[in-house]
């Protein structure tokens, strides 16, 4: 068999047609890129163009001005969202991280499954089905709309998400780690916790963030549960503004200033969803909230 072609350094070289396969490859995959961000790229530029110049000191620390006054702003809406999202964070987070543990360390069996279902099922509910059925089980036990109602139903939103995402970052954890934990008489409980969980830290977090994105901006939900305030409201079980509700109200408006503060309430909203996940992402990064690599 006669010897391939070799180049100076007498490797093999390579031919002609790998080299234009490759660079197919790469360019498709490039496209492939270009093609996600645009659509982000575009919606983002023309929320800017729209939105940016109607933020100013007052739209950011007042509250919204009665019809026909010009001026006020979103700012017990920002307090809301991030109100309902704090409540809807302390409650969705501690569970769907707990069942993502079960599901990878305990639940191969027929409960395991059954829960895998139902996540699976869970996060392909509409929003708006969650939002009444928040509304059956917290508003109507209340007897009045409140911001917990609200982080009730979207924590039922992000409580999937995070499951999923930590039994599968869990799983990818391999498994001569656990076995050298349990060489060293470490307890499962404690392996999982101490170790497996914070080797799987970084994916974990990133599913905890998807979920966090998911969220932020649902409206639906908040209809029939948080259902919206002019005023401040601090209390957990009083009705709560939030951006998402604000805009749109504004937006069905017939009015065009409200209009125009929809669309600096819609800027405002993505760039709160931006810069939380950037910020976590960043933490993490540095080592704040890695685990062990």
């Amino acid at each position: 068999m006669p010897n391939p072609t070799k180049s100076r350094e007498g490797l093999p070289q390579i031919s002609l047609w790998r080299r234009a396969t490759n660079g197919l490859a790469s360019f498709l995959a490039l496209l492939a890129v270009l093609l996600v961000l645009l659509p982000l790229g575009a919606i983002f530029a023309y929320l800017m163009y729209k939105g940016v110049g109607s933020i100013n000191w007052a739209f950011l620390t007042q509250t919204p001005k009665p019809v026909g006054e010009t001026g006020g702003g979103m700012a017990n809406a920002i307090a809301g969202t991030v109100l309902i999202l704090g409540i809807a964070s302390c409650m969705g987070v501690p569970i769907g991280i707990g069942a993502g543990i079960y599901l990878a360390e305990y639940g191969r069996n027929r409960f395991g499954n059954l829960v895998r279902f139902t996540a699976d099922v869970l996060n392909g509910v509409p929003s708006i089905v969650v939002g009444i059925v928040a509304y059956g089980i917290v508003v109507l036990g209340q007897g009045h709309f409140s911001a917990l109602a609200g982080g009730v139903a979207l924590a039922i939103m992000m409580i999937p998400t995070i499951t999923r995402a930590t039994e599968e970052m869990l799983l990818l954890v391999p498994q001569a780690i656990r076995e050298a934990a349990y060489g060293l008489g470490v307890p499962r409980w404690r392996t999982t916790l101490s170790i497996t969980l914070r080797t799987a830290t970084s994916g974990v977090i990133t599913g905890v963030m998807l979920a966090f994105a998911r969220v932020a901006g649902e409206t639906a939900p908040l209809l029939f549960t948080a259902f919206g305030n002019q005023y401040w409201n601090w209390k957990l079980n009083q009705p709560t503004a939030a951006l998402s509700l604000q805009v749109y109200s504004y937006a069905i408006s017939p009015f065009d200033e409200w209009h125009r503060q929809a669309w600096a309430g819609a800027l405002i909203l993505i760039v709160l969803i931006v810069a939380s996940v950037g910020a976590v992402r960043i933490a993490a990064n540095r080592g704040m909230l890695k685990g062990a690599s």
